[in-house]
């Protein structure tokens, strides 16, 4: 009887080993990937920042940027891009910005996920400056208005006119810094 108690304890103790390593690695998976899609530019992700200025300036050509916002459906957010669409000379740096506002009666802390389409566009689109680069801290029905500095290589495929960057909003689910 006692052998087969130490068995059950032996499968139980790996079961529970099994449960923790695959807790841990659905908590890893959403770093990693985004880890991934920033270095291959997967799924449309841009990179995190742009290394260098713009190089050169098209002249010759515009593209139009669409700005488009999307927000988690388990969020209490509002969150919107001030201007729906941009002209640009390729190699310019431009300036746009997002609206955004807890709806919620509690503080928050939001994170956005951009993407860019068409993907292939994604490795030409350089963000200088972007607030989904960090968590944004909310106090209960907040708005902010977050700047986005970026521009489009000079080197964007011609068969590419327009590019859209979609921004994902929702809550981290951490609590801002200042409260417990």
């Amino acid at each position: 009887m006692n052998a087969i108690r130490r068995a059950h304890l032996v499968i139980a103790g790996k079961l529970s080993l099994l449960v923790v390593g695959m807790f841990g690695f659905g908590y890893l998976m959403v770093p990693i990937y985004n880890i991934l899609c920033d270095i291959t530019g997967l799924n449309g992700k841009t990179s995190s920042i742009a290394a260098v200025a713009p190089k050169s300036v098209d002249e010759d050509r515009l593209v139009t940027v669409e700005f488009v916002s999307v927000v988690n459906s388990a969020a209490a957010w509002t969150f919107k891009p001030m201007q729906r669409t941009m002209q640009v000379v390729p190699g310019q740096t431009y300036n746009a910005s997002y609206e955004v506002v807890n709806l919620s009666g509690n503080p928050a802390v939001g994170q956005a996920v951009p993407s860019v389409a068409p993907s292939s566009a994604a490795k030409y689109f350089n963000k200088i400056e972007c607030f989904c680069f960090t968590h944004q801290e909310f106090g209960a029905g907040d708005r902010k208005e977050m700047p986005l500095v970026f521009f489009v290589e000079e080197n964007l495929p011609r068969s590419i006119d327009t590019v859209t960057l979609s921004y994902t909003y929702f809550d981290t689910g951490a609590q801002p810094a200042g409260d417990s």
